[in-house]
């Protein structure tokens, strides 16, 4: 009988945590079948999922016609519905969170994205919802903007669990870094203890290959000396990215600096891999996957990309090769006139504004949906 893939990534260090939620996968056990059988350790949530959730199913149905009768908001009833599904998530994966002594068996619920510049109002939201969801397996997730930085150092003082999310560059992984240590020091200052805190830094994959490529076959048309660049370093870009973050992962929390910490009960922030659907149908269904296997990393995983790779997944220690190969690939990026910080900034604020999309889409569907339901009555 063959092995399953997915589990055999948790042998290779690696956990795989699903990039979805509904209230049907809790209610139906299938939740607890993708725990049980392919070893899944976590989740993640945004509003795009929750849109998808609540406008292709009746689940909510009645909760939204209740919540609207009673004069709620649709941001209110939003927050309810969200918050609920939440709570029995983390709830399903507490065991998992308690074997695993606080390492794995989290969910992830996301501040409001209009909130991605306010560093103040960030704060407030994230305290809010830490305190409204009253789970110690859940992150409170935080864009890596400017002003998010400040907001991931002080609820690191809190003793909020953050997951830094929309992370493409690496100077501002450096960022995240330093804003989650400081948090730590600063606690750990206030005579608080630290054992009980993590963060994960979430790296969005695919999206730097999807906007990268274009520009490299542009080179490749046009000929010339610079074609055996763009050629080479086609749909690259992205793990490679990822395996310098790596790099610089271990480089600092392997450090004797961060030993010290370590030693007072502080954990590494975990890179977590995002957006690993492949949206270019050249490559493969799996291919940001397979390249980013690796110690004490997260992959989360659409349900299709997780369909596919418990179908023909082929797990092994990849994300360490090749890393000289990676260097090079961001250093040639220059020679086709690519600067990729300033591709990954605009990746950011295109990120904050499909963000905000997203959400503004979501109420709309609340608004539609709590409307005929009460016209029904």
């Amino acid at each position: 009988m063959k092995t399953n893939p997915l589990k055999q990534l948790e042998t290779l260090g690696q956990s795989l945590w699903l990039d979805y939620i509904s209230r049907d996968l809790i209610a139906s056990g299938e939740l607890r079948k993708l725990i049980n059988n392919d070893g899944l350790k976590g989740i993640t949530s945004n509003p795009t999922i929750f849109e998808q959730a609540i406008e292709n199913s009746n689940d909510y149905d009645f909760d939204i016609k209740k919540l609207s009768i009673e004069g709620k908001s649709m941001n209110e009833i939003y927050e309810l519905l969200s918050q609920h599904d939440i709570t029995r998530a983390a709830d399903e994966f507490r065991p998992v969170y308690e074997r695993s002594q606080g390492k794995e068996g989290y969910v992830s619920l996301e501040v409001n994205p209009h909130l991605a510049h306010d560093t103040k109002g960030t704060i407030e939201e994230a305290r809010r919802l830490w305190t409204s969801v009253n789970r110690p397996n859940i992150y409170i997730k935080v864009p890596a903007t400017k002003e998010g930085l400040p907001a991931i150092q002080q609820l690191t003082v809190d003793g909020i669990n953050v997951n830094i999310t929309l992370l493409f560059g690496l100077p501002r992984y450096r960022e995240v870094i330093d804003a989650y240590i400081a948090g730590i020091e600063a606690r750990l200052k206030q005579g608080k203890p630290v054992k009980h805190i993590t963060s994960v830094a979430s790296f969005f994959i695919s999206r730097i290959d999807s906007i990268i490529d274009p520009k490299e076959q542009d080179y490749v048309a046009m000929g010339g000396e610079q074609v055996h660049f763009a050629t080479n370093i086609r749909g690259q870009v992205a793990i490679s990215s990822a395996r310098i973050a790596y790099n610089t992962y271990k480089e600092i929390f392997k450090s004797t600096e961060f030993i010290k910490l370590a030693e007072q009960g502080a954990s590494p922030q975990r890179l977590l891999w995002a957006s690993t659907g492949t949206k270019n149908p050249e490559y493969s269904n799996i291919k940001y996957i397979e390249s980013l296997i690796g110690p004490n990393t997260i992959n989360t995983i659409p349900p299709a990309t997780m369909d596919a790779y418990r179908e023909h997944g082929h797990p092994e220690y990849r994300l360490e090769n090749h890393y000289m190969k990676a260097c090079w690939v961001m250093s040639e990026l220059s020679e086709l006139g690519i600067d990729i910080d300033k591709v990954t900034q605009k990746l950011e604020d295109e990120g904050v504004e499909k963000f905000i999309t997203s959400f503004d889409k979501l109420i709309s569907t609340l608004t539609k949906k709590s409307g005929r339901i009460l016209v029904k009555e």
